[in-house]
């Protein structure tokens, strides 16, 4: 089921992506980190050696240096792009050899971490997924934008146990400005619709929040947010630094995309409904159906990602 919802949400995202080119990019805090603004993002990378002289060649993720032998596409994953033609025939997983864990072939090819590592998956699962998702790719060229899992995957790998503290860090830094908590001014005739939309929507939310914390959220009217209750931050931050690194990068995806840390915990805990998820909590802004469809890939990924890393 897992393979068939993430496939269709791929074609749904490429179908708009196809109508409508633009570049608009939706990082992770997890991805951002430790990228600064002079520095060139780490790129997917493929080599144009011939096969036929290594019978290990990667494919992996590379950092800035680019040589004339080969071509890179952006870790940003700038939706629309495509980069090289489809090298390989079939995408297929391989346990590894110590028994822990699995690994994505593309033929006889590893596929690497940026530090190049093989990409070891957790689960068989998860392995699948990620090998479906090159599969999928057309022989004209490689899409990473229809990559969302092997995007979350290399983010939960490599960075972070790397930025783990910096990750929580931030999304505690937003937790008090976060959307469930904002409330439109009940006096405006302007907002009044969108204030009784927010009530409907998020109050549930909120009354959940409650029940499985022990302390009740503050509702405020400022776009700068207010001050929470230090019980809530701290059980909120408990729940953070308690996760594995998969869980902890699908949590920072979603907040990312949903602006909401309570939402991103809610999806996590598996106390919303995912057949709700974008209707509920990711159509806030509203706008171009390029948007709606790049944010269902986002937050929709991310639950699949978190399904696919568990252990049964």
């Amino acid at each position: 089921m897992a393979s068939i919802l993430c496939r269709r949400t791929l074609q749904n995202h490429t179908h708009f992506c196809r109508r409508f080119r633009f570049n608009r990019i939706n990082c992770s805090s997890a991805a951002a980190i430790g990228v600064s603004d002079n520095e060139t993002p780490p790129s997917f990378t493929f080599s144009s050696v011939d096969p036929a002289s290594s019978q290990d060649e990667a494919i992996q993720f590379k950092g800035p240096e680019k040589s004339a032998y080969e071509v890179t596409m952006p870790m940003s994953f700038i939706t629309g792009s495509i980069v090289g033609k489809r090298f390989y025939k079939k995408a297929t997983t391989r346990e590894a050899e110590d028994g822990v864990g699995w690994y994505v072939m593309l033929d006889y090819r590893t596929l690497k971490t940026p530090t190049k590592r093989n990409l070891r998956c957790p689960t068989l699962a998860l392995a699948k997924a990620i090998a479906a998702e090159w599969e999928y790719q057309q022989k004209d060229g490689i899409r990473p934008f229809t990559m969302p899992l092997m995007k979350l995957a290399c983010t939960a790998f490599e960075r972070v146990p790397l930025t783990r503290h910096k990750i929580i860090e931030n999304l505690m830094k937003k937790f008090n400005q976060d959307l469930v908590f904002v409330r439109a001014p009940r006096e405006s005739d302007f907002t009044c619709d969108l204030r009784e939309l927010q009530v409907e929507k998020f109050s549930p939310l909120l009354k959940w929040v409650e029940s499985e914390f022990r302390y009740k959220p503050i509702v405020y009217t400022s776009f700068f947010g207010g001050k929470q209750d230090e019980g809530l931050v701290r059980a909120l931050e408990n729940v953070l630094k308690n996760t594995n690194d998969c869980e902890l990068a699908a949590i920072d995806a979603i907040a990312s995309a949903a602006h909401s840390l309570i939402i991103a915990i809610g999806l996590f805990r598996g106390k919303l409904e995912e057949d709700l998820q974008v209707d509920k909590w990711g159509l806030v802004e509203g706008g171009h159906d390029v948007d709606i469809a790049d944010l269902s890939v986002q937050i929709s990924s991310a639950v699949v990602f978190l399904g696919l890393c568990k252990k049964h």
